[in-house]
């Protein structure tokens, strides 16, 4: 890890109080490393490839700790696994692969124009939001030479 993400780390647990242990540094490098939005299983496999003595008890610890600090944002999609990203990103929307189950971020400054005119049309003005999208992809993967058909 660089001593660019360590300073992050550090950074994060002291603006909020948190003492720095090993576990919670591994757990918060593997997040900071992260292009996905992994839920405490997969973290926890990931974690365990860099140090084995850490249990998932810690990690359900940490990553409630850490979303209850504001550093964690936790999502729940169709699939009802907890979920989770780090907060310092700006704001962004998710197409969710209901085959897969992966996420894909993006940002659309149409859709986010769009919003804001509904909610004014409708006597409001946007506090917060969330917008997930459920895809399915519009072809099918190429079927590897040499399988048999169903």
């Amino acid at each position: 890890m660089t001593n660019s993400a360590n300073s992050d780390i550090a950074r994060l647990c002291k603006e909020h109080g948190l003492r720095l242990t090993g576990a919670r540094k591994i757990i918060m490098q593997v997040l900071l490393k992260s292009n996905d939005h992994p839920d405490a299983v997969e973290l926890h496999r990931r974690v365990s490839k860099i140090d084995s003595r850490v249990a998932i008890a810690t990690v359900y610890r940490t990553l409630n700790m850490l979303r209850d600090k504001g550093v964690l944002e936790r999502h729940t999609f169709a699939d009802g696994r907890a979920r989770y990203e780090t907060t310092d990103n700006e704001h962004h929307d998710h197409l969710i692969n209901v085959e897969t189950g992966d996420v894909v971020e993006f940002r659309s400054d149409e859709i986010e124009r769009l919003q804001e005119e509904i909610a004014r049309a409708h006597g409001f003005e946007i506090v917060n939001h969330r917008l997930e999208i459920y895809v399915r992809p519009l072809e099918k993967p190429q079927r590897r030479a040499g399988r048999a058909k169903a």
